[in-house]
């Protein structure tokens, strides 16, 4: 486990927090936490699969993806495999509320992004990442098994 200077647990925050997050923009976008993972490892990451396409990907399949490093961004499965093609990145914040995801996911679908993603660099050190996270409480939610 990695401590902080501020006393705060990166893995403790990381296990707590983030499920809770995720829990609340799947419900912002209209899925259940059943179509959330997350990867606790350095950077973090988290995919949420979606019940939605978009009008310039017909017939692909359509994830939001999250790392600490990047943010949000929206993606489409890849013609040649398991990769996902990344369509637009929201910025801005690393941890928006869910709310602001719902409003990107609403734009991407409407084609209202830049057709050339460009790559946002928004980590700003650990504790911007956990201090984020920190509004999203666990209340006794699990993961699925």
């Amino acid at each position: 486990m990695i401590s902080l200077a501020n006393g705060h647990d990166r893995e403790l925050v990381l296990h707590h927090r983030l499920p809770a997050y995720l829990a609340a923009v799947s419900a912002a976008v209209g899925v259940g936490v059943e179509s959330c993972t997350a990867d606790f490892g350095n950077p973090a990451s988290a995919y949420i699969a979606l019940d939605t396409r978009l009008l310039r990907h017909p017939g692909r399949d359509v994830a939001l993806l999250w790392d600490e490093r990047h943010g949000w961004s929206a993606a489409v499965e890849h013609d040649s495999g398991p990769d996902l093609l990344v369509v637009a990145y929201l910025g801005g914040e690393l941890v928006p509320g869910p709310q602001r995801l719902a409003r990107f996911l609403a734009a991407v679908r409407r084609g209202d992004v830049p057709a050339v993603p460009v790559v946002p660099v928004l980590h700003d050190g650990e504790a911007v990442l956990l201090d984020g996270l920190r509004r999203y409480r666990p209340d006794g939610w699990q993961w699925p098994r």
